[in-house]
């Protein structure tokens, strides 16, 4: 099993779009970075302004964990369509190049090459992840320095001292990981159902587009939808920037998350050992 892991994985990393979300990372956060910097620090002060007037605010509170937070929320609508490219190509892309008899003739069965597969998948989504990570925080607290991390979010105003911000950020990237791991599944899925390599990556960007739809939609008729749809728990890293950690919301989210993952799966592995290969 290992073996054919090394060989997916070889294979995945051989082809040219997989480096295009590491390129694309590669630009973008730098970018972004260098538009903060000449920002210098107007975002966080308007943010301030309000609570300026009755609290003494010191430190450097426009950090690189704070510049790592907001790439963070504003990069996780466009990471999805990164890993699509590569996960939607798994499947459909060897039956494309007309390969796939040629895998299967070997005295291997289908299970083992799927889940081959589809961990090289999950490899290279936690390594595009990771990728940000590093960018993100390595980059951020190089040029910006160090401090303190006031998150805002509906339930008010929290400031996590900077000794707690590593552990606090490598649990949010662990949980970005296995949401993550939710678009992977779905494009992986969608590419055993279709034979060319662009289908896979459009249909599970409108997959994910209709669920953002429906999760931010304010009617009452769809609230009983919203809990059981897997965006509503992609924002589950957001939850490890919070103290105390809320256990439970994290549970829950990580639940939901997992089932889907599981589901999709177990619908791809049910598919391909099904599926009549004629490429």
């Amino acid at each position: 099993m290992i073996n054919l892991i090394y060989w997916e994985l070889f294979k995945t990393y051989a082809k040219w779009r997989t480096y295009i979300g590491f390129i694309a990372v590669g630009v973008l956060i730098p970018v972004i970075m260098w538009i903060m910097w000449v920002e210098g620090g107007g975002f966080v002060e308007r943010q301030l302004r309000s609570l300026q007037a009755d609290f003494l605010i010191t430190g450097n509170l426009f950090n690189g964990w704070a510049v790592a937070q907001i790439i963070m929320n504003g990069l996780w609508v466009h990471v999805p369509a990164l890993i699509a490219l590569v996960a939607g190509d798994q499947l459909s892309g060897e039956a494309t190049a007309g390969t796939f008899r040629l895998t299967l003739i070997r005295p291997v069965s289908r299970t083992r090459i799927l889940n081959a597969k589809y961990l090289a998948t999950l490899i290279y989504t936690a390594s595009l992840v990771v990728a940000i990570a590093v960018l993100s925080v390595g980059l951020g607290l190089w040029i910006f320095g160090t401090g303190d991390l006031l998150v805002f979010d509906i339930g008010g105003l929290t400031i996590l001292p900077e000794s707690d911000l590593a552990i606090h950020f490598l649990f949010a990237y662990m949980l970005a990981i296995w949401s993550m791991f939710v678009v992977a599944s779905l494009a992986f899925l969608i590419s055993s159902l279709v034979e060319n390599a662009i289908g896979p990556i459009i249909i599970t960007m409108t997959i994910i587009a209709i669920f953002y739809i429906i999760t931010f939609l304010p009617v009452d008729s769809v609230e009983n939808i919203k809990p059981w749809l897997f965006t509503t728990h992609m924002n589950v890293w957001q939850q490890a920037l919070h103290e105390p950690f809320d256990w439970q919301s994290i549970m829950h989210s990580f639940g939901i998350l997992s089932l889907y993952i599981v589901g999709f799966w177990g619908m791809t592995l049910i598919i391909f050992r099904r599926k009549d290969i004629l490429t």
